[in-house]
């Protein structure tokens, strides 16, 4: 791999590729080691990280769909403490960038979670606001303008790590959410979160999945979240993280002239755990046939 032609610079955070191990699919990175060298992966996003331990949700978590897979792990994860305790002096320094995901129910809480993130090792925040907001009856805080520009104020008044702030799909109009946090001050945006869906049990005429409905991801979303880059490239300034069915480098290639800036490979990792180093691969070999000097050179490049 070209490593020159396939580095980048994304929200301040040099890395070796665009491609990243997207949150909650990529563990804490360390787990990827025995398929993957850590030193030829964009970045990690790290499992979501809350206040307090989680257990998750009870029952079943998991579900396949056609193309694509369900789930309601429910934020399962040991908490700030132990984060900072047991596995940011692992998983901190491996070879790749730590970008720590976070997820709090209030503003304020997500404030706190940033002041004690801002330590060596994070080499970034990507915030999960696709949370229920505890003080407002349990309001997604992804899918309030307001809510989402008030926790994106709460983080970048507590730390100096760039800020990425993970959109939700569940919305009408996904421009307003970007343009409200991008306001707030946020380096960066990533998208898209998971599609709330369902599965019944025939058999039981039950829900499938324990917490009735569950996030979907996998190539089915993909032409969802390519036209939810599109249109958010179109209406903010600042860089995107691009997620959502990739499974291939010409997924990536597409996010990428769509306007992503950078994308990460999420359930497909559980397909293929080098997937997001052999997508990085096959990027740069379509840049060599094509001559391209610079990755970074597709990114909005599409003709309409």
């Amino acid at each position: 791999m070209n490593t020159e032609r396939m580095a980048i610079t994304f929200a301040g955070i040099p890395m070796a590729t665009p491609v990243m191990g997207a949150s909650g699919t990529f563990g804490f990175g360390l787990e990827y080691e025995d398929f993957l060298d850590l030193r030829h992966v964009g970045a990690i996003i790290s499992k979501g990280i809350t206040p307090l331990p989680r257990p998750g949700n009870p029952g079943v978590r998991v579900a396949e769909t056609p193309s694509g897979m369900l789930n309601c792990i429910g934020l399962e994860n040991p908490g700030l403490d132990v984060f900072k305790r047991d596995i940011l002096p692992k998983a901190g320094f491996c070879g790749a960038p730590l970008i720590v995901n976070i997820s709090a129910g209030t503003a304020e809480e997500y404030g706190a979670m940033a002041a004690g993130l801002d330590v060596d090792g994070v080499a970034a925040l990507e915030v999960n606001i696709s949370c229920p907001n505890v003080k407002e009856g349990g309001i997604v805080f992804g899918t309030d303008p307001k809510a989402a520009a008030a926790v994106t104020e709460q983080v970048k008044t507590h730390t100096h790590k760039p800020v990425i702030v993970k959109l939700s799909p569940n919305v009408t109009d996904i421009t307003v959410m970007a343009k409200a946090v991008e306001a707030a001050g946020a380096d960066a945006v990533s998208l898209i979160n998971t599609i709330t869906g369902m599965a019944i049990d025939i058999q039981t005429w039950q829900p499938l999945l324990g917490n009735i409905t569950g996030g979907l991801s996998g190539p089915a979303v993909k032409p969802v979240a390519l036209r939810m880059v599109w249109q958010t490239a179109q209406a903010v300034q600042i860089p995107i993280l691009g997620l959502g069915g990739i499974a291939t480098w010409q997924d990536a290639i597409e996010f990428m002239l769509a306007g992503a800036s950078a994308v990460a490979v999420g359930a497909y990792n559980f397909v293929n755990p080098a997937a997001v180093v052999d997508i990085a691969r096959g990027m740069d070999q379509y840049c060599e046939e094509k001559g391209i000097k610079q990755i970074s050179d597709l990114v909005g490049q599409l003709r309409c």
